[in-house]
């Protein structure tokens, strides 16, 4: 037995539904972290709230959990001060893109090098199942009674939009595939989304496990070439019969902000440097 595998476990109660899709994430995420010889000391996990935002409760490392939607900001300041260890960012498909939304928006502009792993189930688990950003049209919940009529948000199109250099999408029904996934975030320069079905056996009986079985299909065993931008947004725009998971792009030479910034890609992080109020001006500036 490998006893690198109980390195990340801690006795925090774990309060999700049984049979909830949580769980393939929680543990493809710990075994992506094992396999990647990472130690709890050495990376930093945020959420905000909801049910996907609790994963970090059940994971022996450092934290932050903080507001709603707001795990992104919190991110981005902990990526400028400590630019040399991983930062991921947990959340849900309400979290993230609703109340989140437009630090989403910006987070894929600055292309930060941290990895946002979206636990995507269509409704708000933790609010009793109302329609979230990404609700398919006609789906029914207590709150839209008469079936949700708007258009979905689509997260993988609008990363590839904004050339994203990497963009994927995984499902908690595969456990080993989306470990492959996360761990191929984890290791891209710059911003990494990995946006992943999760089927709320609460809320949400339409879009269940064998729902799901029965429409995906990797991409990557298909002959998809993840350079090819535009036959990636054509792909993140398939819904249906036959719906894509796997990696939609890559684009390993585009600079994350890091790289960029005068102040962070030379020397060591942040905390390890002396006081200097002058580099904490340059880096407002350059951040605006």
């Amino acid at each position: 037995m490998d006893a690198r595998k109980g390195t990340f476990d801690n006795d925090v109660p774990i309060a999700w539904c049984p049979g909830c899709g949580n769980f393939s994430i929680l543990k493809a995420l710990k075994q992506a972290l094992v396999d990647m010889g990472l130690k709890p000391n050495e990376i930093i996990l945020v959420s905000g709230i909801g049910q996907a935002a609790k994963l970090p409760h059940y994971l022996r490392c450092n934290f932050f959990a903080g507001l709603h939607g707001r795990s992104l900001p919190i991110a981005t300041a902990i990526r400028i001060a400590h630019s040399d260890v991983p930062v991921i960012v947990i959340g849900g498909d309400g979290d993230t893109y609703g109340e989140g939304g437009n630090h989403f928006i910006h987070a894929l502009r600055r292309n930060m090098n941290m990895t946002l792993i979206t636990h995507n189930n269509q409704v708000f688990g933790l609010t009793k199942g109302q329609a979230s950003p990404t609700t398919e049209r006609g789906f029914v919940t207590r709150v839209q009674t008469h079936g949700v009529f708007l258009t979905p948000f689509n997260p993988i199109t609008l990363a590839l939009a904004l050339e994203v250099p990497y963009v994927a999408r995984g499902y908690a029904g595969n456990v080993e595939h989306l470990q492959w996934l996360i761990k191929e975030g984890i290791s891209s320069k710059g911003f990494a989304l990995v946006d992943v079905f999760q089927p709320c056996v609460s809320y949400d009986h339409v879009h269940t496990f064998e729902w799901y079985k029965e429409r995906i299909y990797d991409l990557n065993e298909s002959g998809h070439d993840t350079r090819d931008q535009t036959a990636a947004i054509e792909k993140s725009r398939e819904w249906g019969e036959k719906i894509p998971i796997g990696i939609f792009y890559q684009n390993p030479e585009k600079l994350s902000y890091e790289a960029q910034s005068t102040v962070l890609k030379d020397g060591p992080a942040l905390v390890k440097r002396r006081p200097d109020p002058s580099r904490v001006e340059k880096v407002i500036d350059s951040f605006l």
